[in-house]
């Protein structure tokens, strides 16, 4: 058994949204994902990977080429592998509790409109060209 408390191993950045690897098993890793009101994620997926975020504290909006929805405390997502997804925290500060598996945790990003320094990879352009996002 691993247990943690999520309260305890939050860290904050008001630069970027801070994701806290607690732990790796051979199948994925949990995190906890800290993030200061109105940090936006990059959109990205994991092609080899399921997500699941689990909302603890504050909130936002996940958005994914087919919708968005909102993401309140006690709510979850999953991501399946392959799905781009960017989330935008809300308001206030929000703690959420991220779980990944699969066999490969690789991240491909295909933009950040909202960081001005962000510049793609050029596998994750060619992974994109490949698989076209959708949006």
């Amino acid at each position: 058994m691993i247990t943690y408390n999520l309260l305890a191993e939050q860290r904050f950045d008001p630069m970027k949204h801070v994701e806290n690897i607690l732990g790796k098993t051979e199948d994925g890793d949990f995190t906890v994902a800290c993030w200061e009101p109105g940090q936006v994620s990059p959109h990205h997926c994991h092609p080899h990977a399921t997500e699941i975020y689990f909302c603890f504290e504050g909130g936002g909006t996940m958005r994914t080429p087919t919708g968005s929805v909102a993401v309140t405390p006690g709510g979850f997502c999953v991501h399946p592998p392959g799905e781009v997804h960017e989330y935008i925290n809300g308001p206030q500060r929000s703690l959420l509790f991220r779980v990944r598996y699969g066999h490969d945790m690789l991240t491909r990003t295909l933009d950040w409109p909202t960081n001005p320094q962000f510049h793609q990879k050029p596998e994750d352009a060619e992974y994109y060209r490949q698989n076209p996002a959708g949006y």
